[in-house]
């Protein structure tokens, strides 16, 4: 059994580790209110964005030389997958989720004859993919040092994918992130981003007016898909940080009341044992005054 001194230093520890963890909970409640306010706002540009394009592209797929980024290349051999993450841990499941959602999906892939490649984008994804797809990950990028995210770390990370797909380094790109839905609930999401994916809904609308475009159709596009495939990378960006915050207020919720579960049970232990310990003495005490 452990002394007095050693219960002693395991309660002031535990409540040191409670300190901690009720500190890093109010920092992410603080800083939750800002990134979902973010995310939402984004929302609707992205999805706006992506019912024009889907739009104008119902008229130019008729067309028969709609952009490879539309229409794709004839070829799904290829397959990359951009796996947002984050870039901290001590948030729950939040980031084994997307990594789990981007595992599954590359090993169905590869068990149908198909190439994966994997770029990671934040640190813990990184971290997980690479113990079982070391060799599939083609390129990483970390935004631990941006205090902020913007629109230029998405429209880098988007110009990157565009150039690797105009070389033809794949056919289909699959975008993974977290949607945030509320503090304790964060939907790991793939969404298909080359080639555009055009939502039914869309096409229904467009049937039901006819539009003329100037310039035509396909030069509209070449601008507006590359700017759309930045849009949505910025926008997982910003649903990821809302759910990071979201899972790490969560988990450090839960954390804080377990660390004071453990308290009290150490300290009932300890006083329990030091009770024993004065009960002892004092029978010994007694016991020696008798026998003299």
């Amino acid at each position: 059994m452990a002394s007095l001194k050693d219960m002693r230093v395991r309660i002031a520890s535990t409540k040191a580790t409670q300190k901690i963890t009720k500190a890093m909970q109010m920092v992410a409640a603080s800083k939750l209110r800002r990134a979902q306010t973010a995310a939402e706002a984004a929302r609707p540009y992205a999805e706006r964005m992506d019912t024009v394009i889907s739009n104008i592209a119902s008229a130019a797929t008729g067309s028969g030389n709609a952009p490879q980024l539309l229409a794709g290349n004839g070829s799904d051999n290829v397959h990359l997958l951009l796996v947002c993450t984050g870039e901290r841990g001590l948030s729950g499941a939040f980031n084994s989720s997307i990594a789990r959602l981007a595992r599954d999906h590359a090993q169905s892939l590869i068990n149908k004859g198909k190439t994966v490649k994997i770029y990671c984008v934040g640190r813990k994804g990184y971290e997980q993919l690479r113990r079982q797809f070391d060799r599939n990950i083609v390129g990483h990028v970390e935004l631990r040092s941006v205090k902020v995210l913007g629109f230029n770390n998405a429209e880098g990370i988007a110009k990157t994918i565009v150039s690797m797909f105009d070389a033809g380094e794949f056919d289909v790109c699959t975008l993974f992130y977290a949607k945030f839905k509320s503090v304790i609930a964060q939907v790991p999401t793939a969404q298909q981003i080359i080639p555009l994916q055009i939502a039914p809904k869309a096409e229904a609308a467009s049937a039901s007016a006819m539009y003329d475009y100037e310039p035509t159709e396909n030069e509209i596009l070449n601008d507006l898909l590359p700017r759309n495939i930045a849009v949505q990378i910025f926008r997982a960006l910003l649903e990821n940080n809302a759910s990071f915050y979201g899972a790490q207020m969560s988990a450090m919720d839960n954390a804080t009341r377990n660390a004071g579960d453990m308290i009290r049970k150490q300290t009932l232990i300890y006083n329990r044992t030091r009770q024993a310990m004065i009960t002892k003495e004092l029978i010994e005490i007694i016991s020696g005054a008798e026998a003299i």
